[in-house]
């Protein structure tokens, strides 16, 4: 009995080769060859850096922010033509030669709280970035360091016994309870000068007229604030009561009333470096309030011209703080034909990195 079953014909099924080999067109000349690092060569730290482009997935990511970061930090006015309504000032070649892209850094509280503050405090103590925003944990932890050590915990160490010793866990790091205390003894007094100063000098004081002022009062070259203060670089902080700074303005309510923190000065002078900049560029580290204070900031300028955002967050749930660089030039906060992109990793990893290649490598040379 002959039988008709397609299955026993010999030939290739002509569906199953169509979808397997549909033919390609040709790649655009200039693709980008996938490659990694040879390490059959000896290879330079920046050697391997510079394979991450190539390399794919996020590593690709990291390259091409170094290359963004390189590129804000060379930009100069004198790079572009000179506009029919420019202002005299800026008709001066040397003046136009000095004028450079204004750097915005955010960062978290966290990334204070870990080795990222030896790295911060060497971009401000050189004067690598023009304006810093942090939340209000990213400034006390600054000062508390300071005063007394934050010590590499465990992830799994248990909560209700850490209650129990006093000791204080972020992610696997530990604060004894007790840093805060020394925290109090040392700001307090400081609350106490500025209230008097608010008291017979009519000082107004901003959050980041306060964090000038304790930068100057720590006189401690480990900290990011004593750099800030002594190199006037402006650190914004909008949640400034959200953290220990608050619990101490909150304490001296009550031992010593009246101190005023004024936040409305606070954003128009932040707005202000971002609208009257020739250009910005934004290095944020984390979400939350300090990515959307930057973005919102480079707003009033109709965007900024180079982004990088390094956080882990996704975007799916609507937040600010998984907003891709797309979203923001949506509302205007970052230019359409910005130079931007959007690193997923966690700051601590990939920070160091980009740092080393970028604005260490010309300090060390």
């Amino acid at each position: 009995m002959s039988s008709n079953n397609s299955s026993n014909n010999q030939s290739e099924p002509k569906g199953a080769l169509d979808a397997v080999f549909v033919e390609s067109v040709e790649m655009p000349e200039g693709s980008v060859l996938i490659q990694g690092p040879d390490f059959n060569k000896k290879l330079s730290l920046s050697d391997l850096l510079g394979s991450y482009k190539r390399m794919g997935y996020q590593a690709s990511s990291l390259g091409e922010g170094i290359d963004i970061i390189k590129e804000m930090r060379a930009w100069r006015l004198s790079d572009e033509p000179i506009k029919d309504d420019e202002v005299q000032e800026y008709l001066d070649p040397e003046v136009r030669k000095k004028t450079k892209c204004k750097i915005f850094l955010g960062f978290t509280s966290n990334l204070i709280s870990s080795g990222l503050r030896e790295i911060i405090r060497f971009l401000v103590q050189h004067k690598m970035v023009d304006v810093l925003v942090a939340t209000a944990g990213g400034v006390e932890e600054d000062f508390i360091k300071c005063l007394a050590p934050t010590y590499l915990g465990d992830f799994a160490l248990k909560g209700s016994d850490l209650r129990k010793k006093g000791l204080n866990r972020i992610g696997n790091l530990l604060v004894p309870n007790n840093n805060y205390c020394k925290f109090e003894d040392w700001i307090l007094p400081i609350f106490d000068k500025m209230l008097k100063e608010q008291k017979e000098n009519n000082k107004i004081w901003t959050p980041s007229s306060m964090i000038h002022r304790l930068g100057q009062e720590i006189n401690d070259e480990s900290s990011v604030y004593y750099w800030t203060s002594k190199n006037n670089i402006p650190v914004y902080c909008p949640a400034i009561t959200d953290g220990s700074l608050g619990d101490m303005i909150y304490f001296h309510s009550y031992k010593n009333p009246g101190l005023i923190i004024d936040i409305a000065a606070d954003i128009r002078n932040m707005n202000n470096e971002a609208v009257f900049a020739k250009k910005t560029g934004m290095i944020i580290l984390g979400g939350g309030i300090i990515k959307h204070h930057i973005c919102n900031a480079n707003l009033m300028r109709n965007g900024a011209d180079y982004a990088v955002y390094i956080n882990t967050a996704q975007e799916f749930d609507g937040s600010d703080a998984g907003a891709r660089p797309d979203e923001a030039i949506s509302w205007g906060k970052i230019r359409a034909d910005s130079k931007s992109c959007k690193i997923y990793a966690e700051a601590t990893l990939v920070f160091p990195l980009i740092v080393a290649e970028t604005f260490a490598k010309e300090i060390n040379n």
